[in-house]
Protein backbone atom coordinates (compact mmCIF):
# COMPACT_ATOMS: atom_id res chain seq x y z
CA UNK A 1 0.00 0.00 0.00
CA UNK A 2 1.27 3.38 -0.69
CA UNK A 3 -0.09 6.51 1.08
CA UNK A 4 -2.02 8.73 -1.05
CA UNK A 5 0.44 11.70 -0.59
CA UNK A 6 3.47 11.17 -2.56
CA UNK A 7 6.60 12.83 -4.03
CA UNK A 8 6.96 12.34 -7.95
CA UNK A 9 10.39 12.48 -8.73
CA UNK A 10 11.05 13.34 -12.86
CA UNK A 11 14.72 12.11 -13.86
CA UNK A 12 14.40 13.34 -17.04
CA UNK A 13 13.72 16.61 -15.96
CA UNK A 14 16.44 16.41 -13.38
CA UNK A 15 19.13 14.93 -16.17
CA UNK A 16 17.49 18.21 -18.67
CA UNK A 17 18.60 20.87 -16.15
CA UNK A 18 22.07 19.18 -15.66
CA UNK A 19 22.54 19.19 -18.89
CA UNK A 20 20.80 23.00 -19.67
CA UNK A 21 23.49 23.61 -16.48
CA UNK A 22 26.37 22.61 -19.01
CA UNK A 23 25.01 23.81 -22.10
CA UNK A 24 24.73 27.45 -20.28
CA UNK A 25 28.26 27.11 -18.60
CA UNK A 26 29.77 26.49 -22.36
CA UNK A 27 27.59 29.25 -24.10
CA UNK A 28 28.94 31.74 -21.41
CA UNK A 29 32.51 30.18 -21.14
CA UNK A 30 33.25 29.19 -24.64
CA UNK A 31 37.01 29.38 -24.72
CA UNK A 32 37.29 27.36 -20.73
CA UNK A 33 33.96 26.29 -19.41
CA UNK A 34 33.93 25.01 -16.21
CA UNK A 35 32.88 21.89 -14.92
CA UNK A 36 29.77 21.06 -12.21
CA UNK A 37 29.82 19.35 -9.32
CA UNK A 38 26.37 17.91 -8.53
CA UNK A 39 25.42 18.77 -5.05
CA UNK A 40 23.71 15.71 -3.98
CA UNK A 41 23.58 16.24 -0.06
CA UNK A 42 20.88 16.22 2.20
CA UNK A 43 19.27 13.40 0.74
CA UNK A 44 19.31 15.26 -2.43
CA UNK A 45 17.71 18.25 -1.19
CA UNK A 46 14.81 15.74 -0.42
CA UNK A 47 14.50 14.36 -3.95
CA UNK A 48 16.13 10.61 -3.02
CA UNK A 49 20.18 10.71 -3.44
CA UNK A 50 20.59 7.24 -4.64
CA UNK A 51 18.16 7.72 -7.55
CA UNK A 52 19.35 11.16 -8.30
CA UNK A 53 23.03 10.31 -8.29
CA UNK A 54 22.55 8.06 -10.85
CA UNK A 55 20.51 9.83 -12.97
CA UNK A 56 23.38 12.40 -12.67
CA UNK A 57 25.74 10.16 -13.78
CA UNK A 58 24.07 9.13 -16.62
CA UNK A 59 23.59 12.76 -17.57
CA UNK A 60 27.35 13.18 -17.74
CA UNK A 61 28.61 13.96 -14.06
CA UNK A 62 31.57 13.09 -12.86
CA UNK A 63 31.62 14.09 -9.55
CA UNK A 64 29.39 14.55 -7.12
CA UNK A 65 29.19 16.53 -3.56
CA UNK A 66 27.44 15.33 0.00
CA UNK A 67 27.45 16.35 3.24
CA UNK A 68 29.36 14.19 5.23
CA UNK A 69 31.30 10.45 5.13
CA UNK A 70 27.93 8.40 5.79
CA UNK A 71 25.85 9.95 2.92
CA UNK A 72 29.18 9.40 0.67
CA UNK A 73 28.86 5.67 1.58
CA UNK A 74 25.33 5.48 1.17
CA UNK A 75 25.74 6.42 -2.85
CA UNK A 76 28.40 4.08 -3.05
CA UNK A 77 25.90 1.48 -1.81
CA UNK A 78 23.21 2.50 -4.49
CA UNK A 79 26.01 1.75 -7.22
CA UNK A 80 27.11 5.42 -7.82
CA UNK A 81 30.65 5.36 -9.84
CA UNK A 82 31.64 9.09 -10.23
CA UNK A 83 33.91 10.47 -7.23
CA UNK A 84 32.12 11.70 -4.73
CA UNK A 85 33.40 14.95 -2.67
CA UNK A 86 32.57 15.43 0.95
CA UNK A 87 31.89 18.80 1.89
CA UNK A 88 32.03 18.43 5.94
CA UNK A 89 33.82 18.39 9.09
CA UNK A 90 35.77 15.47 9.57
CA UNK A 91 37.34 15.74 12.79
CA UNK A 92 34.92 12.91 14.74
CA UNK A 93 34.36 11.16 11.63
CA UNK A 94 35.07 6.93 11.25
CA UNK A 95 37.61 8.36 8.74
CA UNK A 96 37.73 4.61 7.43
CA UNK A 97 35.11 5.34 5.10
CA UNK A 98 36.93 7.50 3.07
CA UNK A 99 38.88 4.69 2.21
CA UNK A 100 36.33 1.85 1.90
CA UNK A 101 34.10 4.04 -0.24
CA UNK A 102 36.76 5.78 -2.42
CA UNK A 103 35.55 9.19 -0.92
CA UNK A 104 37.28 12.29 -1.52
CA UNK A 105 37.36 14.66 1.56
CA UNK A 106 37.71 18.08 2.31
CA UNK A 107 39.94 19.48 4.83
CA UNK A 108 39.46 22.28 6.53
CA UNK A 109 40.95 22.49 10.01
CA UNK A 110 44.66 21.86 10.60
CA UNK A 111 43.28 19.15 13.41
CA UNK A 112 41.24 17.37 10.28
CA UNK A 113 44.94 17.42 8.17
CA UNK A 114 46.57 15.57 10.95
CA UNK A 115 44.19 12.96 11.60
CA UNK A 116 43.14 11.89 7.83
CA UNK A 117 47.03 12.31 7.29
CA UNK A 118 47.58 9.46 9.82
CA UNK A 119 44.50 7.21 8.93
CA UNK A 120 46.29 7.95 4.99
CA UNK A 121 49.21 6.41 6.30
CA UNK A 122 47.67 3.61 8.28
CA UNK A 123 45.88 2.16 5.48
CA UNK A 124 49.35 3.06 3.06
CA UNK A 125 47.90 5.35 0.12
CA UNK A 126 48.06 8.67 -0.74
CA UNK A 127 44.59 10.57 -0.75
CA UNK A 128 43.43 13.46 -2.62
CA UNK A 129 41.86 16.18 -0.85
CA UNK A 130 40.10 19.77 -1.30
CA UNK A 131 41.57 22.38 0.90
CA UNK A 132 38.71 24.87 2.08
CA UNK A 133 39.53 28.10 2.56
CA UNK A 134 37.10 30.10 4.98
CA UNK A 135 37.10 33.55 3.04
CA UNK A 136 34.57 35.22 5.68
CA UNK A 137 31.53 32.92 6.38
CA UNK A 138 33.22 31.72 9.50
CA UNK A 139 32.02 28.79 9.05
CA UNK A 140 34.27 25.80 8.10
CA UNK A 141 37.95 26.35 6.29
CA UNK A 142 41.42 27.66 7.11
CA UNK A 143 41.41 31.21 7.78
CA UNK A 144 41.93 33.13 4.59
CA UNK A 145 44.81 35.50 6.67
CA UNK A 146 46.38 33.07 8.58
CA UNK A 147 47.93 30.65 5.88
CA UNK A 148 51.68 30.95 6.24
CA UNK A 149 51.11 29.73 9.43
CA UNK A 150 48.44 27.16 9.21
CA UNK A 151 49.04 25.40 6.06
CA UNK A 152 52.78 24.36 5.74
CA UNK A 153 52.59 21.34 7.52
CA UNK A 154 49.12 20.14 5.60
CA UNK A 155 50.92 20.61 2.12
CA UNK A 156 54.44 18.65 3.37
CA UNK A 157 52.06 15.36 4.13
CA UNK A 158 53.81 12.30 3.09
CA UNK A 159 50.08 11.07 2.27
CA UNK A 160 48.09 13.75 0.99
CA UNK A 161 47.61 15.04 -2.39
CA UNK A 162 45.82 18.87 -2.88
CA UNK A 163 43.68 18.17 -5.92
CA UNK A 164 41.24 21.31 -5.54
CA UNK A 165 40.89 24.71 -3.36
CA UNK A 166 37.29 25.88 -2.72
CA UNK A 167 35.60 28.67 -0.51
CA UNK A 168 32.17 29.44 0.31
CA UNK A 169 30.02 32.35 -0.06
CA UNK A 170 28.13 33.59 2.89
CA UNK A 171 25.63 36.20 0.58
CA UNK A 172 25.65 35.21 -3.04
CA UNK A 173 21.96 35.43 -2.75
CA UNK A 174 22.02 38.62 -1.37
CA UNK A 175 22.99 41.12 -4.40
CA UNK A 176 22.97 43.79 -2.36
CA UNK A 177 25.70 42.96 0.20
CA UNK A 178 29.12 43.96 -0.12
CA UNK A 179 30.94 40.51 1.66
CA UNK A 180 30.52 38.48 -1.69
CA UNK A 181 33.08 40.78 -3.25
CA UNK A 182 35.42 40.75 -0.46
CA UNK A 183 35.42 36.88 -0.54
CA UNK A 184 35.86 37.12 -3.91
CA UNK A 185 38.69 39.07 -3.38
CA UNK A 186 40.04 37.46 -0.38
CA UNK A 187 39.87 33.96 -2.53
CA UNK A 188 41.98 35.41 -5.23
CA UNK A 189 45.04 36.09 -2.25
CA UNK A 190 44.31 33.19 -0.54
CA UNK A 191 45.23 30.95 -4.15
CA UNK A 192 48.37 33.07 -4.41
CA UNK A 193 49.30 32.94 -0.96
CA UNK A 194 48.65 29.22 -1.75
CA UNK A 195 50.70 28.94 -4.66
CA UNK A 196 53.56 30.55 -2.87
CA UNK A 197 53.74 28.17 -0.06
CA UNK A 198 53.86 25.30 -2.95
CA UNK A 199 50.55 24.24 -3.30
CA UNK A 200 49.46 23.40 -6.59
CA UNK A 201 45.86 22.39 -6.57
CA UNK A 202 44.68 21.01 -10.11
CA UNK A 203 41.35 23.16 -9.81
CA UNK A 204 39.57 25.67 -8.05
CA UNK A 205 35.82 26.12 -7.33
CA UNK A 206 33.30 28.55 -4.95
CA UNK A 207 29.79 29.15 -7.18
CA UNK A 208 27.05 27.43 -5.81
CA UNK A 209 23.89 27.91 -7.71
CA UNK A 210 23.10 31.72 -6.69
CA UNK A 211 26.71 32.09 -7.61
CA UNK A 212 26.46 30.83 -10.65
CA UNK A 213 23.52 33.13 -11.71
CA UNK A 214 25.04 36.23 -10.20
CA UNK A 215 28.96 36.64 -11.40
CA UNK A 216 30.89 34.53 -13.90
CA UNK A 217 34.12 35.54 -12.34
CA UNK A 218 33.75 33.15 -9.20
CA UNK A 219 33.36 30.28 -11.88
CA UNK A 220 36.89 29.23 -11.65
CA UNK A 221 37.16 25.44 -13.07
CA UNK A 222 34.11 24.16 -11.55
CA UNK A 223 30.97 25.30 -10.06
CA UNK A 224 28.66 23.58 -7.12
CA UNK A 225 24.83 23.52 -9.02
CA UNK A 226 22.36 22.35 -5.92
CA UNK A 227 18.97 23.80 -6.27
CA UNK A 228 19.66 24.90 -9.86
CA UNK A 229 19.80 20.99 -10.74
CA UNK A 230 16.38 20.57 -9.02
CA UNK A 231 14.69 22.96 -11.04
CA UNK A 232 14.72 25.99 -8.69
CA UNK A 233 16.29 29.44 -8.91
CA UNK A 234 17.23 30.59 -5.41
CA UNK A 235 15.36 33.55 -4.99
CA UNK A 236 15.81 36.72 -5.32
CA UNK A 237 17.86 35.85 -8.05
CA UNK A 238 16.50 35.13 -11.78
CA UNK A 239 18.05 32.77 -14.27
CA UNK A 240 17.97 32.46 -18.44
CA UNK A 241 19.14 28.70 -18.18
CA UNK A 242 15.90 26.33 -19.38
CA UNK A 243 15.06 24.55 -15.70
CA UNK A 244 12.42 21.96 -15.14
CA UNK A 245 11.27 21.54 -11.77
CA UNK A 246 11.84 18.18 -10.80
CA UNK A 247 9.64 17.21 -7.67
CA UNK A 248 6.06 17.22 -7.85
CA UNK A 249 3.57 16.75 -4.28
CA UNK A 250 0.71 15.22 -4.36
CA UNK A 251 -2.44 13.91 -2.46
CA UNK A 252 -5.93 13.20 -2.71
CA UNK A 253 -8.92 14.47 -0.67
CA UNK A 254 -9.84 11.94 2.24
CA UNK A 255 -12.85 14.19 3.19
CA UNK A 256 -15.20 16.70 2.45
CA UNK A 257 -16.78 18.59 5.49
CA UNK A 258 -19.63 21.79 5.55
CA UNK A 259 -19.13 24.17 7.95
CA UNK A 260 -21.95 26.37 9.77
CA UNK A 261 -21.11 30.30 10.38
CA UNK A 262 -19.44 30.21 13.79
CA UNK A 263 -17.66 26.98 13.82
CA UNK A 264 -13.66 26.45 13.47
CA UNK A 265 -11.69 23.55 12.12
CA UNK A 266 -8.23 22.37 13.63
CA UNK A 267 -6.44 22.56 16.44
CA UNK A 268 -6.42 25.86 18.00
CA UNK A 269 -9.54 27.47 16.70
CA UNK A 270 -7.99 29.68 14.53
CA UNK A 271 -10.01 29.56 11.99
CA UNK A 272 -13.71 30.35 12.26
CA UNK A 273 -16.24 30.15 9.24
CA UNK A 274 -17.74 33.70 8.86
CA UNK A 275 -20.28 31.69 5.84
CA UNK A 276 -20.99 28.45 5.24
CA UNK A 277 -17.81 27.10 4.35
CA UNK A 278 -16.81 23.85 2.66
CA UNK A 279 -13.61 22.33 3.62
CA UNK A 280 -11.73 19.21 2.50
CA UNK A 281 -9.39 16.87 4.28
CA UNK A 282 -5.90 16.31 2.88
CA UNK A 283 -3.73 13.23 4.32
CA UNK A 284 -0.71 15.53 4.88
CA UNK A 285 0.68 17.76 7.74
CA UNK A 286 3.73 18.62 9.53
CA UNK A 287 4.59 15.14 10.36
CA UNK A 288 5.70 14.69 6.57
CA UNK A 289 7.97 18.39 6.63
CA UNK A 290 4.79 20.86 6.37
CA UNK A 291 5.03 23.36 8.04
CA UNK A 292 2.85 24.83 10.39
CA UNK A 293 3.01 28.26 9.44
CA UNK A 294 1.46 27.13 5.98
CA UNK A 295 -2.30 27.46 7.53
CA UNK A 296 -3.69 30.87 6.48
CA UNK A 297 -0.59 31.91 4.31
CA UNK A 298 -0.49 28.80 1.72
CA UNK A 299 -2.51 26.93 -1.01
CA UNK A 300 -3.35 23.81 -2.54
CA UNK A 301 -4.77 22.67 -5.91
CA UNK A 302 -7.82 21.06 -5.88
CA UNK A 303 -9.56 20.70 -9.30
CA UNK A 304 -7.77 23.51 -10.64
CA UNK A 305 -8.25 25.60 -8.12
CA UNK A 306 -6.41 27.68 -5.31
CA UNK A 307 -7.84 26.36 -1.75
CA UNK A 308 -6.54 28.29 0.85
CA UNK A 309 -5.09 25.78 3.96
CA UNK A 310 -6.92 26.95 6.83
CA UNK A 311 -7.35 26.05 10.36
CA UNK A 312 -4.15 24.34 11.56
CA UNK A 313 -1.38 22.05 9.53
CA UNK A 314 -1.98 19.03 11.86
CA UNK A 315 0.92 16.15 12.10
CA UNK A 316 -1.14 14.02 9.67
CA UNK A 317 -3.96 16.29 7.80
CA UNK A 318 -4.66 19.79 6.69
CA UNK A 319 -7.54 21.54 5.82
CA UNK A 320 -8.51 23.41 2.78
CA UNK A 321 -11.67 25.49 1.84
CA UNK A 322 -12.84 24.45 -0.90
CA UNK A 323 -16.35 26.16 -0.90
CA UNK A 324 -17.72 27.13 -4.43
CA UNK A 325 -16.14 23.88 -5.75
CA UNK A 326 -17.38 20.72 -6.68
CA UNK A 327 -15.34 18.53 -4.46
CA UNK A 328 -15.36 14.93 -3.55
CA UNK A 329 -13.31 11.68 -1.60
CA UNK A 330 -10.69 11.10 -3.98
CA UNK A 331 -10.02 14.16 -5.93
CA UNK A 332 -6.63 14.92 -6.59
CA UNK A 333 -4.67 17.73 -4.57
CA UNK A 334 -1.04 19.08 -5.56
CA UNK A 335 0.71 20.60 -2.87
CA UNK A 336 3.72 21.59 -5.02
CA UNK A 337 3.56 21.52 -8.96
CA UNK A 338 1.26 21.69 -11.07
CA UNK A 339 -2.77 21.03 -11.91
CA UNK A 340 -4.43 22.34 -15.28
CA UNK A 341 -3.49 25.83 -15.79
CA UNK A 342 -2.09 26.42 -12.26
CA UNK A 343 0.96 26.16 -10.44
CA UNK A 344 2.02 26.47 -7.14
CA UNK A 345 6.05 25.92 -6.89
CA UNK A 346 8.93 25.76 -3.91
CA UNK A 347 10.20 29.40 -3.96
CA UNK A 348 6.31 30.44 -3.62
CA UNK A 349 5.69 28.17 -0.42
CA UNK A 350 9.08 29.77 1.09
CA UNK A 351 7.94 33.21 0.90
CA UNK A 352 4.58 32.21 1.97
CA UNK A 353 6.03 30.84 5.62
CA UNK A 354 8.84 32.76 5.49
CA UNK A 355 11.72 30.46 4.73
CA UNK A 356 13.69 29.46 1.94
CA UNK A 357 13.50 27.18 -1.01
CA UNK A 358 16.36 24.83 0.31
CA UNK A 359 14.10 24.10 3.68
CA UNK A 360 11.13 23.26 1.88
CA UNK A 361 12.34 20.71 -0.24
CA UNK A 362 14.73 19.42 2.45
CA UNK A 363 12.31 18.80 4.85
CA UNK A 364 9.74 16.87 3.02
CA UNK A 365 9.65 13.67 5.07
CA UNK A 366 10.75 10.23 4.93
CA UNK A 367 7.45 8.22 5.16
CA UNK A 368 6.30 9.89 1.89
CA UNK A 369 6.80 7.65 -0.83
CA UNK A 370 8.94 8.78 -3.68
CA UNK A 371 7.91 7.79 -7.11
CA UNK A 372 10.66 8.06 -10.06
CA UNK A 373 9.66 8.60 -13.46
Amino acid sequence: MIRPTVARVDLNALKSNYRHIVEFLEREHAARPPRPIAVVKANAYGHGAGQVARALEEAGADLLACADIEEGMALRAAGVRADILIFGALSVSDLDGLFEGRLTPTISTPGAARAVQAAAARYGQRLRYHLKIDTGMNRLGFRFDNLRRSLPELLASDNLELDAVYTHFATADLPGSPLFDSQRARFSEALKTIESLGGRPNYRHAANSAAILRDSRVWYDRVRPGLLLYGIVPPPLASTIDLTPVMTLVSKVVAVKGMRPGEITGYGGHFTADHPTTIAVVPAGYADGLDLRLAGRGHVLIRGRRAPIVGSVCMDMLMADVTGTDVSPGDDVVIIGTQDDSRIEVREVAAAIGTIPWEVVCRIGSRIQREYS
